[in-house]
Parts: C-alpha cells; sequence; structure tokens
C-alpha cells in the first residue's frame, strides 16, 4: 500500500509528503516521486484538495469527457461498533438477545411483580471506555506512534467534509495511526502517517527550551541583584525606624528633663508633623505615587535593582522579552495539548523552577493588568 507522511516545521507550517498514485493501474511502477505540500492548520481541507487536484492528470468519465478528479479524505471512525446493533438469531428470544448482549440479567420488582432488566456487561462497558465518559471520545495524542492493534485490516474509514479544517480533521485522526487519502480513478488510496502530539509541538518544545536556558542564566544574575536590592531596601527601613524613636526621645527629654517644658515643645512637634505632611504632598507630586511606607519601600527598591542591573550587565529589555517569548511558546503548545487532549508537562520543558515561576508571576500580573482596563472601560 503506498505511505506518506505528514510532518511539522519551524515556521508552524504542515508539510504533507504523498506518492501521488498513477492512474494507469500499474501496481508494479517504483517511480511514483513524492508531492510535497505545505498547508496551514487553519486552512480547510478543500484547499488541500486543489493543491493535489493541480498535481494531476485529467481523467475520463462515462461519456468520455475529461474532468478532475476527486480526492477524499477519510479518518478511523472508532464509534463504528458501538453504533451497530447486536445481531439477532432467529431462534432466539428477547431474553437471549438480551443476556447476550448486556451480560447476566437482574430482577427488579414493580408493584409486586418481579421483573428482569439488564445489567451493563464486560462488552458493553468495554465499549464505552473506548468511546469516553458521557460518549465523549477521547484522544491519545499518539497518532503513529500508538501501539499496533489485531485486526487493523478491518479497521473502518469515514469520509470528511472538505470544509473541515486541517487541524480538526488531523486532531481526530489523530486517535488512529493514519488516515486516507483517496484519488478518484486510482488503483489504490494513499495512507498518510498522523503526527503525534510530540510531533506537533516538537520545534515549539525545541524553542521553548532554548528560550528556557537563556532565562535560566539571566534569572541567577536577577535573583542575586533582587536580593541585595531588597537587603537594601530593608536597611533603609530599620533606618527609618531608628530615626523615630531618636525623634521621640528627644522630644520626651526636652519636654520633660529640661526647662523647655511642653510650653516650647508643642509647636516645635506641630510645625515638625505640618512640614512632614507637606513633605509627604510634594513627593506625591514629584513622582506620581501614593504616599506610603510600601509605596516609598518600593520605590527604594526598584532604584536599587536599576543600580544593581546596571552594574551586573543585566538586561531587562531582553528578561521581559525571553518570558514573552516563552510564554508565547508555552500557550500554543498547551493549545496544541487541549486539541488532542493530552497531559503536557512543562516542567520537563522549562527545565528549571525559577523558569516556570518567573513566567507564572508574568502571566499573573497580565491577568491583573488586563483585568484593571476591562473594569476601567466599565466605570466609562
Amino acid at each position: 500500500m503506498t505511505k506518506g507522511k505528514l510532518l511539522t516545521t519551524p515556521s508552524r507550517l504542515l508539510k504533507l509528503i504523498i506518492p501521488l498514485t498513477p492512474l494507469d493501474h500499474n501496481s508494479d511502477r517504483k517511480d511514483v516521486e513524492p508531492l510535497a505540500l505545505l498547508v496551514h492548520p487553519n486552512q480547510p481541507l478543500s484547499y488541500l484538495e486543489r493543491l493535489i487536484q493541480s498535481e494531476l492528470p485529467r481523467i475520463k468519465n462515462e461519456s468520455r469527457d475529461e474532468k478532475i478528479p476527486h480526492v477524499y479524505f477519510k479518518a478511523e471512525d472508532s464509534q463504528r461498533d458501538e453504533m451497530e446493533p447486536p445481531q439477532r438469531k432467529q431462534d432466539d428470544s428477547a431474553e437471549d438477545l438480551h443476556e447476550d448482549y448486556e451480560g447476566e440479567l437482574e430482577e427488579t420488582k414493580f408493584d409486586g411483580r418481579s421483573e428482569k432488566t439488564g445489567k451493563l456487561g464486560k462488552q458493553s462497558t468495554t465499549r464505552a471506555a473506548s468511546i469516553g465518559e458521557g460518549g465523549v471520545e477521547s484522544y491519545s495524542g499518539l497518532g503513529h506512534e500508538a501501539a499496533s492493534e489485531d485486526g487493523q485490516e478491518g479497521r473502518h474509514f469515514v469520509r470528511w467534509s472538505s470544509s473541515t479544517e486541517i487541524g480538526d480533521f488531523i486532531r481526530d485522526a489523530a486517535r488512529g495511526k493514519e488516515f486516507a487519502v483517496e484519488i478518484e480513478g486510482a488503483s489504490q488510496e494513499i495512507r498518510v502517517a498522523v503526527p503525534s502530539f510530540n510531533d506537533r509541538t516538537h520545534y515549539l518544545r525545541l524553542r521553548l527550551r532554548k528560550a528556557a536556558t537563556k532565562i535560566i542564566d539571566l534569572a541567577a544574575i536577577k535573583q542575586e541583584c533582587d536580593l541585595a536590592a531588597h537587603q537594601r531596601a530593608q536597611q533603609f527601613a530599620a533606618g527609618g525606624a531608628g530615626m523615630l524613636v531618636t525623634y521621640w526621645s528627644l522630644v520626651y527629654y526636652l519636654t520633660f528633663q529640661t526647662d523647655l517644658g511642653w510650653d516650647v515643645m508643642e509647636p516645635v512637634t506641630y510645625l515638625v508633623g505640618l512640614s512632614t505632611l507637606i513633605s509627604g504632598y510634594l513627593w506625591f507630586l514629584w513622582h506620581n505615587r501614593e504616599v506610603s511606607y510600601r509605596s516609598a519601600l518600593n520605590l527604594t527598591i526598584s532604584r536599587k535593582q536599576s543600580q544593581l542591573y546596571q552594574e551586573k550587565g543585566f538586561d531587562m529589555q531582553k528578561w521581559e522579552s525571553l518570558i514573552e517569548e516563552a510564554n508565547a511558546y508555552r500557550r500554543e503548545i498547551k493549545q496544541i495539548a487541549s486539541e488532542y487532549d493530552v497531559d503536557w508537562d512543562e516542567k520537563g520543558d522549562e527545565k528549571d523552577d525559577k523558569v516556570t515561576e518567573a513566567m507564572r508571576k508574568v502571566r499573573k500580573q497580565n491577568g491583573r493588568k488586563g483585568k484593571d482596563e476591562k473594569d476601567d472601560e466599565d466605570d466609562d
């Protein structure tokens, strides 16, 4: 049987390589030249159909008129057995048929009468498990990496509409190992190996690992600078506390231990408090920040961080660009993982907990910014 393959590319396109089956019905032909086509997952199957048709010779119909051959795309149907009713023999009764299909019968009492009701047997349990919980199909994401099963020749393929997106078709076909391309007038159909989740995300995961390696190198420098900046801010806060204690002690001593008394110290403390209020307001006008101990502490940390980053040669713009790039790769991989219904271990590709934490922190910040902007729009 003629085989083809579907590959991923660094440009996120899909590369379909198929050996076009000759139309002369010559099964011994050896010089079949493969055809490579680049398609996007969001394009419909009709686009791929037209690409293949442009490479095919015309065929003649029953009235000897030339026409372009039709191209059909088929994927394995997992629900064929589940949709078929049980075969009933002529000498089987209703109870025998029910017992064979569902398993051992149970008796249930209704209004004092005993009626036999079916119990879910092994056959139905196996069928239900193959479909998934609630009758929803599940996807392994293995594609051509799936283990071989017995009776593959008896697999049933169904034809898909040409309006279906290529990505949706591949995701459904990933439940099997391959899908079929049938060309009108060809001696045999073309089977194409379905890419697995690992195949679809190969280049994305490579780029994520490359970005994670760069982030790890920068994360060590950033962590060192941040730790030093926080220690400096703590020293500044401790110095401020010491100044307040010194001021209180000085006022206490001058008020109760000297001849100045409260008559002199009262206007002094009033002027000091008023000066503090005016200074805070001027600080707000200059820095455009709320006057508080927390904002003063954050300003101290930010300034010290900028100073240390410059001394250590840490490029903050490069750091933010790498984090944003890594989050973009992660978002695409997570989207493909949801399409294939697989669990992706992102920590394995992000390599380090520092990378994971840094990316998560940026995502939270972006989420808060988006929420604040939405709230502002709602207020307007």
